[in-house]
């Protein structure tokens, strides 16, 4: 029997035109939001509302908020990396991380360890991020085995699901453990000082803003060489690539997954003491919204690529710390402070409209997309 070859059709008119149509509306789009954002700085500025006192203090907020968003986003960009899904209970992982610092710290209050001295103090905050991170490891450790492990070889929505049965399940664990109540995160004094340091003491920076600042940036580069240059960080980039083949090489598969969960997991336990000792209050929604944050900080730049969430953890709190005033208040919004959260998200939404690989994510070709 003969068959004959028909030529592939392209694309019709009807298709051709309708791309071009969205094309044309995403352009006048992006046009637009320029346009707002360059209209409302310059309002804003030309305004002389507010003092150059407060963009520095905006800045600083932004560079401490920035550095816990990139800590818990490098837990969302490692697991992505190795197993190309979104853990969504990562933001409770950070929540639980937030919960052990604020039981240690009490239990050392109690004892009139946690300000008994400066060299008592720093030694609790130690104390804190470690019981923390450990903490933190050991659950998520447990939510891989359990929700995750038996699913590996499932398709994406089933592992996504998955995480957010998860997501609730450590919610409400935790808020029938400990109650539904907002605690007052125990506080170090010490850290509450202003610093008296040259440069530093004219920005009026907090011994706690410079602590997270350095923790994070130090965890950060830390964990970069710990990828880059070590022989348990080349296993994790290889089985990130492909899996099979990595294993066919004579990798652990499941060791190199298991170590990216937990070192997600302690950088998310330390962030999460950091965080309480900032904003003063835990409870068992406290991981919601940071970690949806700490998602868009993952996503702007670049998911599964740990410099981009770092540049996207920092670049999302100057964002929401500078952009909501800046933008909002030169537009005649009222209250403009308070819309930082809509800046967060509408950034989510025009990277995954625009950039969807990210400020440092690599762009893929359609075939191998």
């Amino acid at each position: 029997m003969r068959t004959t070859l028909r030529p592939r059709r392209g694309p019709s008119r009807t298709e051709t035109a309708s791309e071009a149509a969205v094309s044309v509306f995403l352009w006048a789009f992006r046009i637009l939001l320029v346009l707002l954002v360059v209209v409302g700085s310059i309002l804003t500025i030309s305004s002389g509302k507010f003092s150059v006192e407060t963009w520095v203090d905006l800045i600083v907020s932004g560079a401490v908020q920035g550095g816990i968003y990139a800590l818990i986003a490098l837990g969302y960009t490692m697991v992505y990396g190795i197993m190309k899904m979104i853990n969504f209970a990562h933001g409770e992982i950070f929540m639980i991380g937030m919960f052990a610092g604020y039981f240690t710290a009490e239990i050392l209050d109690e004892h009139d360890i946690l300000n008994a001295s400066p060299l008592a103090s720093i030694a609790s905050f130690l104390l804190m991020m470690l019981i923390a991170a450990t903490a933190s490891t050991l659950v998520a450790l447990a939510v891989e085995r359990v929700a995750y492990r038996p699913l590996r070889n499932s398709p994406r929505l089933v592992l996504l699901i998955s995480a957010i049965g998860a997501s609730f399940f450590l919610q409400y664990t935790i808020a029938g453990l400990v109650g539904p109540g907002i605690f007052r995160y125990p506080t170090i004094d010490i850290l509450e000082e202003d610093v008296q340091l040259p440069l530093l003491s004219a920005l009026g920076l907090k011994w706690i803003e410079v602590v997270i600042i350095v923790s994070a940036l130090l965890m950060m580069a830390v964990l970069y060489l710990f990828v880059m240059r070590s022989r348990l960080g080349t296993a994790i980039r290889a089985v990130s690539e492909d899996k099979q083949t990595a294993a066919l090489m004579g990798i652990d598969v499941n060791r190199a997954i298991v170590t990216t969960f937990a070192v997600g997991a302690a950088m998310a336990g330390a962030a999460g003491v950091l965080y309480g000792l900032l904003w003063g209050q835990v409870m068992f929604f406290s991981g919601f919204i940071p970690g949806i944050k700490a998602f868009t900080a993952a996503v702007l730049g670049g998911i599964g690529n740990i410099p981009g969430a770092m540049v996207g953890g920092f670049v999302l709190g100057e964002a929401e710390a500078v952009g909501s005033l800046l933008i909002f208040d030169g537009l005649g919004v009222p209250a403009p402070g308070q819309l930082k959260d809509v800046i967060a998200f509408t950034i989510l939404v025009m990277v995954l409209m625009f950039r969807p690989q990210g400020i440092l994510g690599e762009r893929f070709s359609r075939s191998r997309a």
